[in-house]
Protein backbone atom coordinates (compact mmCIF):
# COMPACT_ATOMS: atom_id res chain seq x y z
CA UNK A 1 0.00 0.00 0.00
CA UNK A 2 1.44 3.39 -1.01
CA UNK A 3 1.36 6.55 1.05
CA UNK A 4 -1.22 7.87 -1.37
CA UNK A 5 -3.65 5.18 -0.15
CA UNK A 6 -3.81 6.73 3.34
CA UNK A 7 -6.87 8.95 3.63
CA UNK A 8 -5.41 10.87 6.58
CA UNK A 9 -2.64 12.25 4.34
CA UNK A 10 -5.13 13.20 1.65
CA UNK A 11 -7.27 14.93 4.28
CA UNK A 12 -4.26 16.96 5.47
CA UNK A 13 -3.26 17.91 1.92
CA UNK A 14 -6.75 19.19 1.09
CA UNK A 15 -7.76 20.62 4.49
CA UNK A 16 -9.10 24.15 4.64
CA UNK A 17 -7.24 26.64 6.80
CA UNK A 18 -8.48 26.26 10.36
CA UNK A 19 -7.73 27.66 13.79
CA UNK A 20 -5.31 24.83 14.60
CA UNK A 21 -3.07 25.98 11.72
CA UNK A 22 -2.65 29.40 13.33
CA UNK A 23 -2.12 27.84 16.74
CA UNK A 24 0.61 25.64 15.27
CA UNK A 25 2.30 28.67 13.66
CA UNK A 26 2.47 30.53 16.99
CA UNK A 27 3.54 27.48 19.02
CA UNK A 28 6.18 26.44 16.48
CA UNK A 29 7.31 30.03 15.92
CA UNK A 30 8.17 30.77 19.53
CA UNK A 31 11.48 28.98 19.13
CA UNK A 32 12.40 31.35 16.32
CA UNK A 33 11.16 34.29 18.34
CA UNK A 34 13.60 33.28 21.10
CA UNK A 35 16.37 32.62 18.57
CA UNK A 36 16.08 36.08 17.00
CA UNK A 37 15.59 37.79 20.37
CA UNK A 38 18.74 36.20 21.78
CA UNK A 39 20.99 36.83 18.78
CA UNK A 40 19.72 40.41 18.48
CA UNK A 41 20.08 41.22 22.17
CA UNK A 42 23.58 39.82 22.61
CA UNK A 43 24.81 42.16 19.87
CA UNK A 44 23.24 45.05 21.80
CA UNK A 45 24.66 44.25 25.23
CA UNK A 46 28.26 43.42 24.19
CA UNK A 47 29.13 47.15 24.28
CA UNK A 48 27.70 47.34 27.79
CA UNK A 49 29.61 44.22 28.86
CA UNK A 50 32.81 45.83 27.64
CA UNK A 51 32.18 48.97 29.69
CA UNK A 52 31.31 47.03 32.85
CA UNK A 53 33.96 44.31 32.84
CA UNK A 54 36.83 45.65 30.72
CA UNK A 55 37.17 49.28 31.83
CA UNK A 56 40.76 50.53 31.69
CA UNK A 57 41.68 53.27 34.14
CA UNK A 58 42.94 56.39 32.39
CA UNK A 59 41.80 55.28 28.92
CA UNK A 60 40.33 57.95 26.65
CA UNK A 61 37.70 55.52 25.38
CA UNK A 62 35.29 53.18 27.22
CA UNK A 63 36.20 49.56 27.77
CA UNK A 64 35.39 47.04 25.05
CA UNK A 65 35.42 43.26 24.93
CA UNK A 66 38.77 41.93 23.65
CA UNK A 67 38.41 40.35 20.17
CA UNK A 68 38.69 36.77 21.45
CA UNK A 69 36.13 37.38 24.22
CA UNK A 70 33.74 39.13 21.81
CA UNK A 71 34.08 36.25 19.34
CA UNK A 72 33.39 33.71 22.11
CA UNK A 73 30.35 35.54 23.53
CA UNK A 74 28.80 36.06 20.09
CA UNK A 75 29.96 32.85 18.45
CA UNK A 76 29.45 30.14 21.05
CA UNK A 77 25.69 30.19 20.46
CA UNK A 78 26.32 29.53 16.75
CA UNK A 79 28.40 26.47 17.62
CA UNK A 80 25.66 25.26 19.96
CA UNK A 81 23.02 25.87 17.32
CA UNK A 82 24.94 23.91 14.69
CA UNK A 83 25.34 20.98 17.11
CA UNK A 84 21.67 21.09 18.10
CA UNK A 85 20.50 21.12 14.49
CA UNK A 86 22.36 17.91 13.75
CA UNK A 87 21.51 16.12 17.00
CA UNK A 88 17.83 17.04 17.36
CA UNK A 89 17.27 16.69 13.61
CA UNK A 90 18.36 13.07 13.86
CA UNK A 91 16.48 12.54 17.14
CA UNK A 92 13.25 13.96 15.66
CA UNK A 93 13.26 11.18 13.06
CA UNK A 94 14.25 8.54 15.59
CA UNK A 95 11.82 9.27 18.45
CA UNK A 96 9.18 11.42 16.78
CA UNK A 97 8.66 15.16 16.48
CA UNK A 98 6.42 15.53 19.54
CA UNK A 99 8.71 13.75 22.03
CA UNK A 100 11.68 15.92 21.16
CA UNK A 101 9.82 19.20 20.64
CA UNK A 102 9.25 19.97 24.31
CA UNK A 103 12.91 19.26 25.15
CA UNK A 104 14.23 21.98 22.86
CA UNK A 105 11.86 24.64 24.19
CA UNK A 106 12.58 23.86 27.84
CA UNK A 107 16.32 23.96 27.14
CA UNK A 108 15.90 27.42 25.59
CA UNK A 109 13.85 28.71 28.53
CA UNK A 110 16.24 27.42 31.20
CA UNK A 111 19.40 28.62 29.43
CA UNK A 112 17.95 32.06 28.65
CA UNK A 113 17.32 32.54 32.36
CA UNK A 114 20.69 31.04 33.29
CA UNK A 115 22.49 33.38 30.86
CA UNK A 116 21.21 36.31 32.89
CA UNK A 117 22.45 34.67 36.09
CA UNK A 118 26.05 34.40 34.91
CA UNK A 119 28.11 35.40 37.93
CA UNK A 120 31.78 35.23 38.85
CA UNK A 121 34.53 36.91 40.85
CA UNK A 122 36.44 38.05 37.77
CA UNK A 123 35.44 39.30 34.28
CA UNK A 124 36.85 36.11 32.77
CA UNK A 125 34.70 33.89 35.00
CA UNK A 126 31.54 35.88 34.20
CA UNK A 127 32.23 35.61 30.45
CA UNK A 128 33.04 31.90 30.75
CA UNK A 129 29.78 31.21 32.58
CA UNK A 130 27.84 33.28 30.06
CA UNK A 131 29.45 31.37 27.18
CA UNK A 132 28.62 28.03 28.80
CA UNK A 133 24.92 28.79 29.07
CA UNK A 134 24.83 30.43 25.64
CA UNK A 135 26.21 27.25 24.09
CA UNK A 136 23.36 25.20 25.55
CA UNK A 137 20.87 27.92 24.64
CA UNK A 138 22.11 27.63 21.07
CA UNK A 139 21.86 23.83 21.30
CA UNK A 140 18.14 24.12 22.11
CA UNK A 141 17.58 26.76 19.43
CA UNK A 142 19.31 24.48 16.92
CA UNK A 143 16.84 21.69 17.63
CA UNK A 144 13.96 24.01 16.92
CA UNK A 145 15.01 24.54 13.29
CA UNK A 146 14.38 21.02 11.92
CA UNK A 147 11.53 20.22 14.30
CA UNK A 148 9.47 23.38 13.77
CA UNK A 149 9.88 23.27 10.00
CA UNK A 150 9.07 19.57 9.82
CA UNK A 151 6.03 19.79 12.12
CA UNK A 152 4.57 22.74 10.22
CA UNK A 153 5.15 21.11 6.84
CA UNK A 154 3.50 17.87 8.01
CA UNK A 155 0.48 19.69 9.45
CA UNK A 156 -0.19 22.06 6.54
CA UNK A 157 -2.17 21.55 3.34
CA UNK A 158 -0.26 21.51 0.08
CA UNK A 159 -1.84 24.78 -1.08
CA UNK A 160 -0.77 26.83 1.95
CA UNK A 161 2.23 24.86 3.23
CA UNK A 162 4.83 27.36 2.04
CA UNK A 163 3.07 30.33 3.64
CA UNK A 164 2.62 28.51 6.96
CA UNK A 165 6.28 27.42 7.20
CA UNK A 166 7.33 30.94 6.18
CA UNK A 167 5.07 32.39 8.89
CA UNK A 168 6.83 30.23 11.51
CA UNK A 169 10.18 31.54 10.27
CA UNK A 170 8.83 35.12 10.17
CA UNK A 171 8.38 34.98 13.94
CA UNK A 172 12.06 35.90 13.92
CA UNK A 173 10.96 39.38 12.88
CA UNK A 174 8.80 39.71 16.00
CA UNK A 175 11.70 38.42 18.09
CA UNK A 176 14.01 41.09 16.67
CA UNK A 177 11.49 43.84 17.32
CA UNK A 178 10.76 42.55 20.83
CA UNK A 179 14.48 42.44 21.62
CA UNK A 180 14.92 46.02 20.48
CA UNK A 181 11.83 47.19 22.38
CA UNK A 182 12.87 45.46 25.62
CA UNK A 183 16.39 46.91 25.39
CA UNK A 184 15.01 50.40 24.75
CA UNK A 185 12.51 50.24 27.63
CA UNK A 186 14.91 48.69 30.17
CA UNK A 187 17.81 51.02 29.33
CA UNK A 188 15.53 54.08 29.35
CA UNK A 189 14.05 53.10 32.72
CA UNK A 190 17.46 52.58 34.34
CA UNK A 191 18.83 55.72 32.69
CA UNK A 192 16.01 57.79 34.17
CA UNK A 193 16.35 56.18 37.62
CA UNK A 194 20.16 56.21 37.73
CA UNK A 195 21.39 59.19 35.64
CA UNK A 196 25.08 59.13 34.71
CA UNK A 197 27.44 61.58 32.97
CA UNK A 198 29.15 60.84 29.62
CA UNK A 199 32.38 58.87 29.71
CA UNK A 200 34.43 61.92 28.71
CA UNK A 201 33.16 63.83 31.76
CA UNK A 202 33.54 61.08 34.38
CA UNK A 203 34.73 57.66 33.13
CA UNK A 204 33.96 55.80 36.36
CA UNK A 205 30.51 57.32 36.98
CA UNK A 206 29.43 56.91 33.32
CA UNK A 207 28.71 53.23 34.03
CA UNK A 208 26.56 53.06 37.20
CA UNK A 209 26.74 49.81 39.21
CA UNK A 210 23.07 49.14 38.39
CA UNK A 211 24.00 48.75 34.70
CA UNK A 212 25.05 45.19 35.56
CA UNK A 213 21.36 44.36 36.07
CA UNK A 214 20.36 45.76 32.67
CA UNK A 215 21.98 43.19 30.41
CA UNK A 216 20.86 40.36 32.67
CA UNK A 217 17.21 41.47 32.61
CA UNK A 218 17.27 41.87 28.82
CA UNK A 219 18.64 38.34 28.27
CA UNK A 220 16.30 36.72 30.79
CA UNK A 221 13.10 38.28 29.45
CA UNK A 222 13.62 36.38 26.18
CA UNK A 223 12.56 33.20 27.97
CA UNK A 224 9.07 34.47 28.76
CA UNK A 225 7.21 33.97 25.43
CA UNK A 226 8.80 30.55 24.93
CA UNK A 227 7.82 29.45 28.43
CA UNK A 228 4.22 30.52 27.84
CA UNK A 229 3.90 28.19 24.83
CA UNK A 230 5.43 25.12 26.49
CA UNK A 231 2.03 23.80 27.60
CA UNK A 232 0.65 23.92 24.05
CA UNK A 233 3.70 22.16 22.66
CA UNK A 234 3.11 19.25 25.00
CA UNK A 235 -0.54 19.08 23.88
CA UNK A 236 0.19 18.99 20.14
CA UNK A 237 -0.38 15.46 18.76
CA UNK A 238 2.37 13.69 16.86
CA UNK A 239 2.19 14.60 13.17
CA UNK A 240 0.06 12.21 11.13
CA UNK A 241 2.81 11.72 8.60
CA UNK A 242 5.29 10.55 11.21
CA UNK A 243 2.70 8.30 12.88
CA UNK A 244 1.52 6.76 9.60
CA UNK A 245 4.69 6.64 7.50
CA UNK A 246 7.44 6.16 10.09
CA UNK A 247 5.77 4.65 13.18
CA UNK A 248 3.48 2.67 10.81
CA UNK A 249 0.31 3.33 12.79
CA UNK A 250 -2.17 4.72 10.28
CA UNK A 251 -5.09 4.04 12.63
CA UNK A 252 -3.62 6.31 15.34
CA UNK A 253 -2.76 8.96 12.73
CA UNK A 254 -6.36 9.00 11.52
CA UNK A 255 -7.67 9.26 15.08
CA UNK A 256 -5.31 12.15 15.95
CA UNK A 257 -6.14 14.14 12.83
CA UNK A 258 -9.88 13.49 13.18
CA UNK A 259 -9.74 15.43 16.45
CA UNK A 260 -7.58 18.21 15.01
CA UNK A 261 -9.50 18.65 11.75
CA UNK A 262 -12.86 17.92 13.42
CA UNK A 263 -13.87 15.52 10.64
CA UNK A 264 -14.22 11.75 10.49
CA UNK A 265 -11.19 10.18 8.78
CA UNK A 266 -10.94 6.52 7.87
CA UNK A 267 -7.60 4.80 8.19
CA UNK A 268 -7.41 4.12 4.45
CA UNK A 269 -8.78 5.65 1.29
CA UNK A 270 -11.16 3.71 -0.92
CA UNK A 271 -9.40 0.60 -2.27
CA UNK A 272 -8.16 0.65 -5.84
CA UNK A 273 -8.42 -2.67 -7.69
CA UNK A 274 -5.44 -1.67 -9.82
CA UNK A 275 -3.24 -0.83 -6.82
CA UNK A 276 0.14 -2.42 -6.15
CA UNK A 277 0.44 -6.14 -6.60
CA UNK A 278 2.28 -8.26 -4.07
CA UNK A 279 5.38 -8.32 -6.26
CA UNK A 280 5.46 -4.53 -6.75
CA UNK A 281 4.80 -4.12 -3.01
CA UNK A 282 7.84 -6.22 -2.21
CA UNK A 283 9.97 -4.25 -4.68
CA UNK A 284 8.94 -0.88 -3.30
CA UNK A 285 9.34 -2.19 0.26
CA UNK A 286 13.01 -2.77 -0.46
CA UNK A 287 13.33 0.73 -1.92
CA UNK A 288 11.50 2.22 1.04
CA UNK A 289 14.04 0.92 3.53
CA UNK A 290 16.96 3.01 2.25
CA UNK A 291 18.78 5.09 4.83
CA UNK A 292 20.65 8.37 4.75
CA UNK A 293 24.03 6.79 3.92
CA UNK A 294 22.78 4.54 1.12
CA UNK A 295 23.24 4.53 -2.63
CA UNK A 296 19.46 4.76 -3.07
CA UNK A 297 19.31 8.00 -1.04
CA UNK A 298 22.26 9.37 -3.01
CA UNK A 299 20.50 8.56 -6.28
CA UNK A 300 17.14 10.00 -5.26
CA UNK A 301 18.05 12.91 -3.01
CA UNK A 302 21.82 13.39 -3.05
CA UNK A 303 21.76 16.44 -5.31
CA UNK A 304 18.75 17.82 -3.41
CA UNK A 305 20.64 17.67 -0.09
CA UNK A 306 23.70 19.24 -1.73
CA UNK A 307 21.50 22.02 -3.09
CA UNK A 308 19.70 22.78 0.19
CA UNK A 309 22.94 22.66 2.22
CA UNK A 310 25.07 24.71 -0.19
CA UNK A 311 22.47 27.44 -0.72
CA UNK A 312 21.90 27.81 3.03
CA UNK A 313 25.67 27.89 3.67
CA UNK A 314 26.30 30.57 1.03
CA UNK A 315 23.27 32.63 2.04
CA UNK A 316 24.30 32.79 5.70
CA UNK A 317 27.85 33.86 4.84
CA UNK A 318 26.40 36.94 3.14
CA UNK A 319 23.50 37.45 5.54
CA UNK A 320 25.49 37.38 8.78
CA UNK A 321 28.36 39.45 7.39
CA UNK A 322 26.09 42.42 6.72
CA UNK A 323 26.28 43.59 10.33
CA UNK A 324 29.88 44.61 9.55
CA UNK A 325 28.56 47.79 7.99
CA UNK A 326 26.03 48.78 10.62
CA UNK A 327 28.50 50.68 12.80
CA UNK A 328 29.60 52.77 9.80
CA UNK A 329 26.01 53.59 8.89
CA UNK A 330 24.98 54.47 12.43
CA UNK A 331 27.99 56.72 12.99
CA UNK A 332 27.66 58.46 9.63
CA UNK A 333 23.98 59.38 10.04
CA UNK A 334 24.53 60.48 13.64
CA UNK A 335 22.34 57.80 15.23
CA UNK A 336 25.23 56.70 17.44
CA UNK A 337 27.78 59.38 18.44
CA UNK A 338 31.29 58.53 19.60
CA UNK A 339 31.24 56.22 22.63
CA UNK A 340 33.11 58.68 24.87
CA UNK A 341 30.33 61.26 24.49
CA UNK A 342 27.74 58.93 26.04
CA UNK A 343 27.12 57.09 29.27
CA UNK A 344 26.89 53.28 29.18
CA UNK A 345 23.06 53.20 29.28
CA UNK A 346 22.75 56.01 26.75
CA UNK A 347 24.91 54.02 24.33
CA UNK A 348 22.77 50.89 24.81
CA UNK A 349 19.60 52.92 24.26
CA UNK A 350 20.89 54.46 21.02
CA UNK A 351 22.23 51.17 19.63
CA UNK A 352 18.91 49.41 20.37
CA UNK A 353 16.93 52.20 18.72
CA UNK A 354 19.13 52.28 15.62
CA UNK A 355 19.18 48.52 15.09
CA UNK A 356 15.41 48.31 15.65
CA UNK A 357 14.87 50.89 12.89
CA UNK A 358 17.11 48.95 10.48
CA UNK A 359 15.24 45.72 11.33
CA UNK A 360 11.83 47.34 10.98
CA UNK A 361 12.60 48.82 7.57
CA UNK A 362 14.87 46.22 5.98
CA UNK A 363 14.27 42.89 7.70
CA UNK A 364 10.67 42.44 8.82
CA UNK A 365 8.90 43.42 5.53
CA UNK A 366 10.85 40.79 3.57
CA UNK A 367 9.57 37.97 5.78
CA UNK A 368 5.94 38.87 5.16
CA UNK A 369 6.37 39.39 1.42
CA UNK A 370 7.54 35.77 1.41
CA UNK A 371 4.51 34.62 3.43
CA UNK A 372 2.16 36.39 1.02
CA UNK A 373 3.74 35.26 -2.26
CA UNK A 374 5.55 31.94 -1.77
CA UNK A 375 2.53 29.80 -2.68
CA UNK A 376 1.79 32.09 -5.62
CA UNK A 377 5.15 32.42 -7.40
CA UNK A 378 6.91 29.40 -5.89
CA UNK A 379 10.07 28.69 -3.93
CA UNK A 380 12.50 28.62 -6.85
CA UNK A 381 11.53 32.02 -8.22
CA UNK A 382 11.79 33.72 -4.82
CA UNK A 383 15.13 32.11 -3.97
CA UNK A 384 16.73 32.72 -7.37
CA UNK A 385 15.51 36.32 -7.51
CA UNK A 386 16.70 36.92 -3.95
CA UNK A 387 20.21 35.65 -4.65
CA UNK A 388 20.36 37.64 -7.90
CA UNK A 389 19.23 40.89 -6.30
CA UNK A 390 21.61 40.40 -3.35
CA UNK A 391 24.45 39.97 -5.86
CA UNK A 392 23.42 43.15 -7.70
CA UNK A 393 23.15 45.24 -4.52
CA UNK A 394 26.42 43.89 -3.08
CA UNK A 395 28.16 44.87 -6.32
CA UNK A 396 26.32 48.18 -6.18
CA UNK A 397 27.90 48.78 -2.78
CA UNK A 398 31.35 47.44 -3.74
CA UNK A 399 32.10 48.98 -7.14
CA UNK A 400 31.57 52.62 -6.10
CA UNK A 401 32.44 51.97 -2.44
CA UNK A 402 34.58 55.09 -2.09
CA UNK A 403 31.67 57.14 -3.43
CA UNK A 404 29.34 55.70 -0.76
CA UNK A 405 31.95 56.14 1.97
CA UNK A 406 31.57 59.91 1.85
CA UNK A 407 29.11 61.33 4.37
CA UNK A 408 27.21 63.14 1.61
CA UNK A 409 26.09 59.85 0.05
CA UNK A 410 25.17 57.91 3.18
CA UNK A 411 21.43 57.91 2.33
CA UNK A 412 22.12 55.96 -0.85
CA UNK A 413 24.31 53.52 1.08
CA UNK A 414 21.57 52.94 3.65
CA UNK A 415 18.99 52.33 0.90
CA UNK A 416 21.24 49.81 -0.88
CA UNK A 417 22.05 48.13 2.44
CA UNK A 418 18.35 47.92 3.37
CA UNK A 419 17.42 46.46 -0.04
CA UNK A 420 20.08 43.77 0.36
CA UNK A 421 18.45 42.77 3.66
CA UNK A 422 14.97 42.93 2.11
CA UNK A 423 15.86 40.54 -0.74
CA UNK A 424 17.62 38.21 1.68
CA UNK A 425 14.39 37.82 3.67
CA UNK A 426 12.11 37.98 0.63
CA UNK A 427 14.39 35.37 -0.84
CA UNK A 428 16.82 32.66 0.28
CA UNK A 429 16.76 33.41 4.01
CA UNK A 430 13.16 32.13 4.05
CA UNK A 431 13.22 29.55 1.26
CA UNK A 432 16.34 27.74 2.50
CA UNK A 433 14.39 27.09 5.70
CA UNK A 434 11.20 25.99 3.92
CA UNK A 435 12.33 23.68 1.13
CA UNK A 436 14.31 21.07 3.16
CA UNK A 437 11.12 20.38 5.13
CA UNK A 438 9.26 19.50 1.92
CA UNK A 439 11.42 17.39 -0.39
CA UNK A 440 12.80 14.52 1.72
CA UNK A 441 11.06 11.31 2.95
CA UNK A 442 9.24 11.49 6.29
CA UNK A 443 11.66 9.11 8.02
CA UNK A 444 14.65 11.33 7.02
CA UNK A 445 12.96 14.74 6.80
CA UNK A 446 14.06 16.14 10.16
CA UNK A 447 17.59 14.78 9.76
CA UNK A 448 18.05 16.29 6.30
CA UNK A 449 16.62 19.62 7.43
CA UNK A 450 19.06 19.56 10.36
CA UNK A 451 22.00 18.90 8.02
CA UNK A 452 20.94 21.75 5.74
CA UNK A 453 20.44 24.11 8.68
CA UNK A 454 23.81 23.16 10.21
CA UNK A 455 25.46 23.99 6.88
CA UNK A 456 23.79 27.39 7.10
CA UNK A 457 25.04 27.95 10.64
CA UNK A 458 28.55 27.07 9.50
CA UNK A 459 28.13 29.83 6.91
CA UNK A 460 26.95 32.16 9.67
CA UNK A 461 30.18 31.49 11.60
CA UNK A 462 32.23 32.24 8.48
CA UNK A 463 30.20 35.38 7.76
CA UNK A 464 30.23 36.71 11.29
CA UNK A 465 33.84 36.01 12.25
CA UNK A 466 35.78 35.26 9.07
CA UNK A 467 34.67 38.52 7.48
CA UNK A 468 35.13 40.42 10.73
CA UNK A 469 38.84 39.79 10.22
CA UNK A 470 38.80 39.98 6.40
CA UNK A 471 37.03 43.34 6.36
CA UNK A 472 39.76 45.03 8.41
CA UNK A 473 41.76 47.69 6.60
CA UNK A 474 44.81 46.59 4.62
CA UNK A 475 46.72 49.29 6.47
CA UNK A 476 47.73 47.79 9.88
CA UNK A 477 47.54 51.25 11.42
CA UNK A 478 43.84 51.58 10.60
CA UNK A 479 42.53 48.25 11.89
CA UNK A 480 40.28 47.97 14.93
CA UNK A 481 42.07 47.38 18.22
CA UNK A 482 43.32 43.81 18.49
CA UNK A 483 42.71 42.81 14.85
CA UNK A 484 45.33 42.09 12.15
CA UNK A 485 45.20 43.70 8.70
CA UNK A 486 42.61 42.28 6.29
CA UNK A 487 41.53 42.82 2.68
CA UNK A 488 39.24 45.79 3.37
CA UNK A 489 35.48 46.28 3.22
CA UNK A 490 35.35 46.83 -0.56
CA UNK A 491 37.10 43.55 -1.41
CA UNK A 492 34.98 41.77 1.20
CA UNK A 493 31.86 43.01 -0.60
CA UNK A 494 33.13 41.54 -3.87
CA UNK A 495 33.66 38.19 -2.12
CA UNK A 496 30.15 38.32 -0.68
CA UNK A 497 28.69 39.09 -4.11
CA UNK A 498 30.50 35.97 -5.37
CA UNK A 499 28.91 33.91 -2.57
CA UNK A 500 25.47 35.13 -3.61
CA UNK A 501 26.15 34.28 -7.24
CA UNK A 502 27.23 30.76 -6.25
CA UNK A 503 24.02 30.49 -4.22
CA UNK A 504 22.05 31.26 -7.37
CA UNK A 505 23.88 28.47 -9.21
CA UNK A 506 23.19 25.87 -6.48
CA UNK A 507 19.51 26.90 -6.41
CA UNK A 508 19.11 24.96 -9.67
CA UNK A 509 19.73 21.71 -7.74
CA UNK A 510 16.64 22.27 -5.58
CA UNK A 511 13.25 21.11 -6.97
CA UNK A 512 10.11 23.26 -6.93
CA UNK A 513 7.59 22.04 -4.34
CA UNK A 514 4.77 24.57 -4.79
CA UNK A 515 1.34 22.92 -4.79
CA UNK A 516 2.69 19.37 -4.45
CA UNK A 517 2.16 16.96 -1.60
CA UNK A 518 5.10 15.97 0.59
CA UNK A 519 4.78 12.36 -0.56
CA UNK A 520 4.84 13.41 -4.20
CA UNK A 521 8.03 15.42 -3.62
CA UNK A 522 9.80 12.69 -1.65
CA UNK A 523 8.63 9.78 -3.82
CA UNK A 524 6.77 8.15 -0.94
CA UNK A 525 3.62 7.73 -3.03
CA UNK A 526 5.49 4.85 -4.63
CA UNK A 527 6.51 3.33 -1.30
CA UNK A 528 4.48 1.10 1.03
CA UNK A 529 3.16 3.13 3.94
CA UNK A 530 0.51 1.01 5.52
CA UNK A 531 1.80 -2.51 5.27
CA UNK A 532 2.21 -2.50 9.01
CA UNK A 533 -0.47 0.05 9.74
CA UNK A 534 -1.73 -1.70 12.81
CA UNK A 535 1.66 -1.90 14.49
CA UNK A 536 3.27 0.93 16.39
CA UNK A 537 6.95 0.37 15.85
CA UNK A 538 9.50 2.96 14.80
CA UNK A 539 11.54 2.40 11.68
CA UNK A 540 15.26 3.09 12.31
CA UNK A 541 16.71 6.08 10.52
Amino acid sequence: MAAGDLQVLTALDTAKTQWYHFTAIVVAGMGFFTDAYDLFCISLVTKLLGRIYYHVEGSATPGTLPPHVSAAVNGVAFVGTLSGQLFFGWLGDKLGRKKVYGMTLMLMVLCSVASGLSFGHTPASVMATLCFFRFWLGFGIGGDYPLSATIMSEYASKKTRGAFIAAVFAMQGFGIMAGGLVAIVVSAAFKARFPAPPYAVDPAASTPPQADFVWRIILMLGALPAALTYYWRTKMPETARYTALVAKNAKQAAADMSKVLQVEIDELAAPDNNSNSNSSGRASSAAASFGLFSGEFLRRHGLHLLGTSATWFLLDIAFYSQNLFQKDIFSAVGWIPKAATMSALEELFRIARAQSLIALCGTVPGYWFTVALIDVVGRFAIQATGFLMMTVFMLGLAVPYHHWAGNHHIVGFVVMYGLTFFFANFGPNATTFIVPAEIFPARLRSTCHGISAASGKLGAIVGSFGFLYLAQSRDPGKTEHGYPAGIGVRNSLFLLAGCNLLGLVFTFLVPESKGKSLEEMSGENDEPAGAAASSNRTVPV
